[in-house]
């Protein structure tokens, strides 16, 4: 068994799919697969088969990417576990990536997480007619400025834009009805951004425009049974500690509309002494934000048989 006291298990949200993701994993290790065929019976169609084998076009709707990331992290985690004994001292996941944590720290039954998170992203998908909503990622510009930006765009449009994502000080998204969004981007430009990129997705995340989905999510969670966790995780919306079962359901409601702030949970996890992070599931978007963040921490992620290898040797060598 590895004991490390200050590590974090970190879980990837949507753009971290591929196809393929969780293949490996699951030809080396029979309940792996199981988890798999466990999430095709609660949704009714054959998920790993997409993941596995695509489409790709399949996989990007949002109602398959959100299912597909939470059961590929949960195989991940449950192969950390498993094998190696790990165990952390917190953890946190990054937008969709907070059910996955809820997940794993025993917040929520798998079932459950798999048929939130398939509504989720049906509900999100379903809040905003495609085309009428957008997000940017604005680069290197300070956020007060790209919030003053955001500001002036919904004064002059009438209409709705907000800093969605804090992943870094200089990688901030923002999100909104389109020409809001666009008008945003023409200010952070002008206020000195290095760049202002509209991003290709479906649909405007994490701002006030997804209340309708906010709204049928909650109706949603009131049948759902939430446990108090076996270790904390920190919150997107609050960048806090999260505990108790009570807390559960009011934290992934408001996080629909709400701004993930991530960069400032990293912060916090660095200066409560977390030096070791594992990413778990498909992608290493975490891990680079986290390098990025601080170069001195040790990161690692398993999404392979081979990233397990790694890491049982990163953390035997640094037990010697």
């Amino acid at each position: 068994m590895l004991q490390e006291k200050n590590i974090a298990f970190l879980y990837p949200g949507q753009g971290s799919q591929v196809v393929g993701m969780g293949k490996d994993l699951c030809q080396q290790y029979h309940y792996a697969r199981h988890l798999f065929e466990q999430a095709g019976d609660v949704l009714g169609f054959d998920l790993m088969n997409i993941c596995f084998n695509g489409p790709e076009e399949e996989l990007r709707l949002t109602s398959i990417t959100q299912p597909a990331l939470l059961v590929t992290s949960v195989i991940a985690h449950q192969v950390l576990t498993r094998e190696l004994g790990m165990t952390p001292k917190t953890a946190a996941g990054h937008s969709l990536g907070e059910y996955s944590a809820l997940c794993c720290a025993g917040g929520i039954d798998f079932a459950d997480a798999v048929k939130l998170v398939h509504l989720r992203g049906k509900y999100m998908q379903e809040a905003v007619p495609v085309g009428k909503g957008a997000m940017a990622a604005i680069m290197n510009l300070d956020i007060d400025s790209i919030r003053e930006a955001c500001r002036r765009a919904a004064q002059k449009e009438q209409e709705v834009v907000m800093v969605a994502n804090y992943n870094l000080p200089s990688q901030i998204v923002i999100a909104g009805d389109t020409s809001a969004v666009e008008l945003a981007c023409t200010y952070c430009k002008e206020m000195g951004a290095k760049k202002a990129v509209m991003l290709p997705v479906s649909a405007p995340f994490h701002c006030s425009l997804m209340q309708p989905a906010q709204d049928r999510l909650q109706k949603d969670m009131e049948s759902i049974t939430f446990n108090d966790l076996q270790y904390t995780i920190i919150n997107n919306v609050d960048a806090a500690y999260m505990y108790r079962a009570e807390d559960i359901p009011t934290s992934l409601t408001r996080q629909v509309t709400g701004t993930v702030r991530w960069y400032e949970s990293m912060e916090i996890l660095l200066g409560d002494g977390i030096h070791s992070f594992v990413e778990l599931g498909s992608g290493k978007v975490l891990s680079g934000i986290m390098r990025k963040i601080n170069k001195e921490a040790r990161i690692l992620n398993l999404e392979s048989c081979e990233d397990l290898k790694k890491i049982e040797e990163a953390f035997y060598a640094a037990a010697q």
